[in-house]
């Protein structure tokens, strides 16, 4: 069977605490993504994986409490665990700019990679606490917020036991995430003391990759990349998405192209034979003692890739105008 993993980083914005919105706003929006034609956030998610027997990983960024308190923590993290799935660790250190007291003495950066071992070890542990204390379960896996990681956000996620890492996503390495993973690697490999599950893809192009992202995947792009890692016998496929996702990106109304790719995708894992929902704590540590797999992904299909350009192209026009009723 291939574990199928459907990430959720859930994250208020903090480019909307920023321009001054409030907490409560904050969470209305980038949460619950409610519009005035519905919510379409972590609630309206996990009913249609409910709907189609799936799990949810949801990477939960605790990192705001440090400016709004920890109280908004616990009904999120309540709801998620209460239905069955999973919250594990997210973090964007942006947050540190607004923070009242810090860990690390005031030092700020953009992603948790831009910090020393010993500052990520700080970091790493007092938002683990911060979830745990929450009542998540003892946190499994982590994912940096813009994907922005080290080799020392590895090592620290060691030294705290966080065992699983899903920060690597390969149209990052080089940029934002600076860990030294083979930009081919497909299945978990050790790496500085923890597993590394990688984000999923395909080749859209000779030599290219296009992450398995809700918004950055067709349902034909992703319906290929699933079914090729099942004929393959691929231990995991990893998708992202982000709670308010489903939303334009000024998040005042509902894309309905992003919310059916992400309606489709359930569709397809439901009925798609050797495919079994999962989370991080459903993975056996075993997984990443075989050989490496290297390079096999769903090869480029230029109909499919053209198809998709246009499809992003006609969703931008329909969705992201503000005139645009929703």
């Amino acid at each position: 069977m291939t574990a199928l993993l459907i990430t959720v980083d859930t994250e208020l914005s903090a480019s909307l605490h920023q321009r001054g919105l409030s907490l409560e706003e904050n969470l209305r929006r980038s949460i619950h993504a409610e519009t005035g034609a519905g919510a379409y956030g972590i609630g309206w998610q996990m009913d249609l994986l409910d709907r189609h027997g799936l799990k949810g990983v949801f990477f939960l960024d605790p990192l705001p409490a440090l400016v709004h308190g920890a109280d908004f923590l616990t009904p999120i993290v309540g709801e998620i665990v209460g239905r069955g799935h999973e919250v594990q660790l997210h973090i964007h250190t942006e947050w540190l700019a607004w923070a009242r007291e810090t860990p690390v003495e005031g030092r700020q950066g953009r992603n948790i990679g831009d910090f020393s071992l010993a500052d990520q070890v700080a970091l790493l542990g007092l938002a683990r606490r911060l979830l745990e204390d929450a009542g998540a379960p003892p946190i499994r896996a982590f994912r940096a917020g813009n994907f922005g990681a080290s080799d020392d956000t590895l090592r620290a996620l060691a030294q705290i036991g966080i065992a699983w890492d899903s920060s690597v996503n390969p149209a990052y390495l080089g940029g934002a995430c600076r860990i030294a993973a083979d930009r081919g690697q497909i299945g978990p490999q050790r790496l500085h003391g923890v597993i590394e599950l990688p984000v999923s893809g395909i080749a859209d192009r000779p030599g290219g990759f296009r992450p398995a992202q809700i918004c950055a995947m067709s349902a034909a792009e992703m319906r290929a990349g699933l079914r090729h890692a099942v004929r393959n016998g691929h231990d995991a496929f990893v998708v992202v998405t982000h709670s308010f996702e489903m939303l334009s990106r000024d998040r005042a109304r509902p894309n309905r192209a992003v919310i059916g790719r992400f309606a489709r995708l359930c569709q397809e894992a439901a009925r798609l034979p050797g495919v079994e929902g999962a989370g991080f704590r459903d993975l056996s540590p075993a997984l990443a003692d075989g050989p490496a797999r290297l390079l096999d992904r769903a090869a480029p299909s230029r109909l499919r890739t053209g198809l998709r350009m246009a499809q992003q192209a006609w969703a931008t026009w329909r969705y992201e105008r503000r005139l645009v009723p929703a």
